[in-house]
């Protein structure tokens, strides 16, 4: 019972609220060191809140409900896999269950399923475990190649390494597409995470989702899909010897929310790379404050490799902006026609909580001892 009085204390309960004392936005600092921050003042604003700031009400009964149920691979803990530990949670779970996951290499392909909201995954910072399996789209689908398949909502994760062990791709046939981690749930937050893989490595299927303080790696299309997300201070590296894409976004419509905005990140690039290219229709990408290495395509933004036709070139089709990034990959001056200089007005919407609603859901997570 006192380790969850600790939760509360520590700050499972807790919510960003981004609503400022005069009721606009909070914007993300433009300097990086006052992130955090800019968090906690935002924190202890919520805590002074009224209703409607406050955390969803499902989320906020499921925090009161809280539990831990731990992980060890030595046998001492509830479970010995996190796969035995997700089966024990039950279908239409109403209370937070924090999975405590012991240092360790964990050979698995797991997926919670949507009727189990409310899950933590939670490691050691300082022992990160690794969750790894070596699906393929050959073998599973895309979709299914994933190491760890998240559908139900409410999802958090801390100090976890998620890892797609397959080769890399050859690029001469089909079927390479390797998934780490597949989010298809809404209102999930990453913190202090690894995504580890080639092709097509983090599917940001659909959603509402925050990555803070992450590290994603891979080489072509490595962060995909059609999520609605917010990329903090997360470092992305492109392994591709000879052309890497970043992000192919799945955005269809402009009546579509989606779109991944990054903030305060961290490009490496091992050869030629892109800043993403067009997958669907109309995807919708941001990097700001963004630290761009060396080996940026001076384009930055590819209508190759099977992008649709409205895609190719209609500045009314596509939605790729920078904003006062930085570094040698950070140029602007030859960059695709299609893609926006966004000046301090345009930038607005996309560099807040508000843009994913997070003010609603997001948390820092729980700080276990032990």
């Amino acid at each position: 019972m006192a380790l969850k009085v600790m939760f509360f204390i520590g700050g499972l309960v807790l919510a960003l609220q981004v609503i400022g004392t005069c009721g606009s936005p909070s914007i993300i600092p433009a300097d990086s060191s006052k992130l955090d921050s800019w968090i906690d003042h935002n924190m202890r604003a919520h805590e002074q809140g009224k209703n409607d700031h406050a955390l969803d009400k499902v989320l906020a009964d499921a925090e009161k409900a809280s539990k831990v149920i731990k992980v060890r691979q030595d046998g001492s803990g509830d479970f010995k896999t996190i796969t035995d530990a997700v089966k024990s949670i039950p279908s239409g779970n109403k209370g937070r269950v924090i999975v405590w996951i012991g240092p360790g290499v964990y050979h698995e392909h797991i997926t919670v399923d949507r009727t189990k909201p409310f899950v933590t995954f939670y490691g050691d910072a300082a022992k990160v475990p690794v969750i790894t399996f070596d699906g393929t789209a050959a073998k599973f689908g895309t979709w299914n190649s994933a190491t760890v398949a998240i559908e139900s909502n409410y999802f958090v994760a801390a100090n976890i390494q998620f890892v797609n062990s397959s080769p890399m791709p050859k690029g001469n046939k089909s079927g390479e597409q390797a998934v780490a981690l597949r989010i298809s749930g809404d209102k999930a937050a990453f913190h202090n995470c690894k995504f580890v893989s080639y092709q097509d490595t983090l599917c940001d299927d659909k959603g509402r989702h925050v990555f803070k303080d992450c590290y994603i790696e891979g080489s072509v299309d490595f962060i995909f899909g059609n999520g609605q997300s917010l990329y903090l201070s997360t470092t992305i590296r492109s392994v591709a010897k000879n052309t890497g894409v970043i992000t192919a976004q799945g955005r269809d419509s402009v009546t579509e929310d989606s779109g991944f905005t990054f903030v305060h990140c961290k490009i490496i690039a091992d050869g030629d790379t892109y800043l993403g290219r067009a997958w669907r229709e109309m995807p919708r990408v941001i990097f700001a404050y963004t630290d761009m290495g060396n080996h940026i395509n001076g384009n930055g933004w590819s209508n190759a490799m099977g992008a649709p036709t409205k895609a190719s070139g209609n500045n009314n089709s596509v939605f790729y902006g920078e904003y006062k990034c930085t570094g040698p990959g950070a140029n602007t001056s030859g960059r695709a026609k299609y893609s926006k200089k966004l000046t301090d007005e345009e930038i607005k919407p996309f560099m807040s909580m508000t843009f994913i609603q997070g003010n609603k859901w997001f948390m820092e997570p729980p700080h276990l001892k032990r």
